[in-house]
């Protein structure tokens, strides 16, 4: 108790744990999970302290950001949580009993995010084998299909952290499998192999839990800085450069420096596409995500038989075809993809035909960029819709006009109705007579 008093004393560490908790609900924790008063909140840098000597162990903070935290209360409705909530970050808690694969998962997620042009990334370490990620509310647009961004807690971090999940679960198994083989694994994590399996294969997420479900209004997690106290070792950030380098004796009381914050500091709105795409993509996997009727953009649709002709493809398509003339360039990649997908063209096509469409752009997206979408693509066995074509987020703020679909709502649906209307109506061959 006398090295958590001292820890705590330190101004530093009561700095960087009131910064930490700004405009979210917060809460310190007495020894093993005893919750003090919730809500809470801590203006002053000594509250750390006078809190501290009473004996709390640690504290804890909300991914949301509230108006006024004193006002949340056991069973209020989402529109009055709606109300008060003023932002949220998109925390990935990552679970497993091994730093090493926390630290291989946190790698992965990484790179994700950075796929999609994320470059202010939160890392640290949970205090007792995880990993922390986090990106910060001010990462994020706006508005996604016209609705605040704010309102749409939980759903859209569930729905970004599902989607993600889905990018790294491939090259996750492997690296998992290169650090320990199944046998090994199914002894550690003390699991007969079968249930580390999923359609005979190793899957990652038996021993790995990203936090999807879980994530929920008031949810709360470690400060940074914080005491994990089962472990007897410190929520310490880490800079990304530093990952690699990481264990778990720079997270011990005596060793820790207050040299990296958590949540990085940022104006930029870079996450607007991961938030689209999350949305765009997620519905393979209802099972996660409950998705709000006003953001669902598509749905899996059957097998044709045959690509359906160009001659079918509505405006909107053939308007991106024709090359992008300013910003959207990403965007458009995307509804490319998944609308040649989904009107029966093989991914071996639907790369001659994007690569083509690349060089008619205003620039063209960097070959390694195109590749790695057609890459991940490829990798998918379901077909999903490309977004609506009352999407603002995409047609609209591209300067698309979309005047075919109007009673269909989706490109896809009207190439498939004009195909389809095409095929009944086309004569039949007529079989001749053998004489």
């Amino acid at each position: 108790m006398a090295d958590i008093l001292e820890f705590y004393s330190r101004k530093d560490i009561q700095k960087a744990i009131v910064n930490a908790s700004q405009n979210r609900e917060f809460s310190a924790v007495y020894g093993l999970g005893n919750f003090g008063k919730r809500p809470d909140m801590v203006s002053f840098e000594n509250d750390i302290f006078e809190l501290a000597k009473q004996g709390a162990t640690s504290f804890h903070i909300s991914e949301e950001h509230w108006s006024n935290s004193l006002l949340l209360k056991p069973g209020m409705t989402q529109p009055q949580l709606d109300k008060l909530r003023i932002g949220w970050d998109l925390i990935l808690d990552i679970d497993t009993k091994f730093i090493d694969y926390a630290k291989t998962t946190a790698s992965l997620l990484i790179k994700a995010l950075q796929f999609h042009n994320i470059k202010n990334i939160g890392l640290k370490f949970s205090g007792g084998s995880g990993i922390h990620l986090g990106v910060p509310f001010s990462s994020l647009p706006k508005e996604v299909n016209g609705k605040d961004i704010k309102l749409l807690f939980p759903e859209a971090p569930r729905a970004i952290a599902a989607h993600l999940k889905d990018i790294v679960q491939s090259q996750l198994k492997e690296k998992i499998l290169d650090i320990s083989t199944l046998q090994e694994i199914s002894k550690a994590v003390n699991k007969p192999q079968e249930e580390l399996l999923e359609n005979e294969e190793f899957n990652p997420f038996s021993i790995i839990e990203i936090d999807t479900i879980l994530i929920s209004n008031r949810h709360m997690y470690r400060a940074p800085y914080s005491l994990n106290e089962k472990k007897g070792l410190i929520s310490v950030p880490i800079s990304i450069e530093n990952l690699p380098s990481f264990n778990l004796k720079k997270a011990r009381i005596e060793n820790v420096k207050t040299t990296t914050s958590f949540l990085p500091k940022t104006t930029e709105k870079e996450a607007s596409e991961l938030v689209i795409q999350a949305f765009d993509t997620v519905n393979k996997k209802p099972s996660l995500v409950q998705i709000p009727e006003e953001i669902k953009t598509s749905k899996i649709y059957e097998e044709l038989k045959t690509a359906i002709p160009t001659k079918f493809f509505p405006s909107c398509i053939n308007q991106i075809l024709k090359g992008v003339k300013e910003d959207g360039r990403k965007r458009a990649l995307f509804i490319l993809i998944n609308f040649l997908k989904s009107v029966g063209y093989p991914v071996t096509e639907v790369e001659k035909i994007v690569l083509d469409w690349n060089n008619k752009n205003y620039q063209a997206l960097h070959a390694g960029y195109i590749q790695s979408q057609l890459n991940w693509h490829k990798r998918q066995i379901d077909k999903v819709l490309p977004p609506n074509c009352d999407n603002d987020s995409y047609y609209k703020n591209m300067g698309i006009k979309c005047i075919d679909c109007t009673n269909t709502k989706n490109p896809v649906n009207f190439s498939k109705r004009k195909f389809f209307a095409h095929q009944k109506h086309k004569p039949k061959k007529r079989k001749t007579k053998s004489s």
